[in-house]
C-alpha cells in the first residue's frame, strides 16, 4: 500500500470484528444450533407461512371459489312480432331499411327509425 496507483483513491478498510471463538477458523460463519430459527433481518419480508400440520380424522379446509354470474345473452325476437295479421292479410309493423333492402327491419326508437345493420336513420314527422 505504499505505492498508490495514479487516478485511484485509496478506500478506508473497515476493522474486522473479533467474533470468532477460540478453535474456529477466522472468517468462518458461526455454526447454527439444530432447531433454532435463523435470525431475521429488520425490514425483510417474512418467509412463506408454514403449512399447518393435519390432525388425523380432520379433513383439510378447501377454499370455495366464487363463481361469476353468467352473461345473459339477448334472444332474437321471433318474426311474428314484426307483422300483424288482418282479414286482408299480413301488414308490416316496421319499415324495411332503404339501403339494405327487404329483410332488414328498422328499429323503432320513438322519434325515429334506425337500421341495426348499416346505421341508416329516418326521422318520424312531428
Amino acid at each position: 500500500m505504499a505505492e498508490k496507483a495514479k487516478g485511484k483513491k485509496e478506500q478506508p478498510q473497515a476493522p474486522e470484528k473479533a467474533t470468532a471463538k477460540p478453535g474456529e477458523k477466522p472468517g468462518a460463519k458461526p455454526a447454527e444450533k439444530a432447531g433454532a430459527k435463523p435470525a431475521e433481518k429488520p425490514g425483510a419480508k417474512p418467509v412463506a407461512a408454514e403449512v399447518p400440520e393435519e390432525k388425523p380424522g380432520e379433513k383439510p379446509v378447501e377454499k370455495v371459489k366464487e363463481k361469476k354470474p353468467a352473461r345473459v345473452k339477448k334472444k332474437e325476437k321471433p318474426a311474428y312480432t314484426r307483422y300483424k295479421v288482418d282479414a286482408s292479410g299480413l301488414t308490416r309493423l316496421r319499415p324495411y331499411c332503404e339501403r339494405c333492402g327487404s329483410g332488414y327491419f328498422m328499429a323503432d326508437h320513438g322519434n325515429r327509425f334506425a337500421c341495426g345493420h348499416c346505421g341508416f336513420t329516418r326521422y318520424k314527422r312531428a
